[in-house]
């Protein structure tokens, strides 16, 4: 009987929403909460509790009031949802790129998080991020009513005073700017060390490196824990080549690099990099691992399909992003702490690109700086 009077209660939806649908075409007023409770057989408070999100409705009935709502049409009235919570679950995300693997990867983990916890996300991305256009994207997101902003600094052109960050709960990713924000990093100069010495570790003289973009944070980053590992073991780095992330710029540097008979050892700030460099070593005849070894950083899916396999530092880019809305779901909250700086750890992934130098080429044993103990 009780399997009766629901698919009573469910026909009686449909047959409701195909006449609230006749009366919308005829240009009356939308659906309401009242007609939603009237058509699922239950009170407008269920449905409002529906409408909201909350847990304490029994699942059967939550999808007697989804099928409702569906069937008439009705969308829950957002400006008044916000004004009885204070929250319009919605959160804003402020990137200076699109193009590269670890930006996507975190906005990627951003939307997954968000949603989990129920908010929205609303992306404004800035291909030219001057003081004015970062100054335009908070003004957007405030007309868009966001309870916060998850902003993505990928260059070195703001810092305090340039600009002003929005009086909204915040969290920034990927910068050493000193905010007074939280920010949330993978520890880039943990990898980079990671890299630098497993090649050291292999007996390798020096370890040349394709750096990134000189405006970017993590390239920076990344070269500065390279040029400190290689000091710490005795060695004058040599001049770094930036790259722009891409295969490209990798293969082009390759090209220069495999020319050099002393060269032994590559560290490359990305996986695209160095699978460039991959391919001009392997055109001008240089063998990976036999001639030269070469390390990666991203950890790319494809990564394992490189010829050889590319040993690189894996990025945990899920993390980043689960701690991002964490954290700014903290202060929306009024939970938060303004001074939290979280940085996420790096492992080394070994494949095959990386083998000791010749014979003739190796460094006298040394102290070794493990990094086992470090790994993930």
């Amino acid at each position: 009987m009780q399997q009766e009077n629901a698919n009573t209660k469910t026909s009686s939806a449909a047959s409701n929403g195909s006449k609230e649908a006749t009366r919308r075409k005829r240009g009356t007023r939308g659906p309401s909460i009242a007609d939603v409770a009237k058509a699922a057989g239950v009170s407008a408070q269920t449905v409002s509790r529906v409408s909201n999100g909350l847990t304490n409705v029994e699942e059967t009935t939550k999808n007697r009031v989804l099928d409702a709502m569906k069937q008439l049409g009705y969308r829950p009235n957002r400006a008044a949802r916000a004004l009885k919570s204070g929250q319009f679950k919605s959160i804003g995300v402020i990137m200076f790129t699109l193009s590269s693997f670890g930006n996507m990867r975190t906005l990627d983990a951003i939307a997954t998080a968000a949603s989990q916890a129920g908010y929205s996300v609303t992306l404004i991305p800035l291909q030219d991020p001057t003081t004015g256009t970062v100054s335009g994207a908070y003004d957007r997101l405030r007309e868009q009513e966001v309870d916060g902003v998850i902003i993505i600094f990928e260059a070195h052109l703001l810092d305090d005073a340039d600009i002003t960050l929005p009086n909204l709960p915040a969290v920034v990713i990927d910068s050493n700017a000193g905010y007074g924000y939280p920010m949330v990093d993978t520890d880039q100069a943990q990898g980079a060390r990671f890299a630098t010495q497993h090649l050291l570790d292999l007996g390798h003289k020096q370890v040349w490196h394709i750096g990134g973009p000189t405006r970017s944070f993590s390239a920076t980053h990344r070269e500065e824990s390279w040029k400190r590992t290689l000091e710490d073991a005795g060695i004058e780095a040599p001049p770094v080549i930036h790259g722009d992330w891409s295969t490209e710029s990798g293969y082009q540097i390759g090209l220069k690099l495999a020319r050099n008979p002393e060269l032994t050892a590559i560290f490359a700030a990305n996986d695209q990099m160095a699978l460039g460099a991959m391919r001009a070593l392997h055109e001008l005849g240089r063998r990976i691992p036999e001639d030269v070894s070469i390390v990666g950083f991203d950890d790319l899916d494809e990564s394992t399909s490189f010829w050889p396999p590319l040993t690189t530092i894996h990025q945990d880019f899920y993390a980043v992003g689960r701690l991002s809305i964490e954290n700014l779901l903290q202060q929306i909250a009024g939970t938060g702490s303004v001074d939290d700086f979280t940085t996420v750890p790096t492992s080394m992934v070994v494949r095959k690109s990386t083998a000791a130098p010749p014979a003739s080429t190796r460094r006298p044993a040394a102290r070794k700086k493990s990094v086992a103990a470090d790994k993930g």
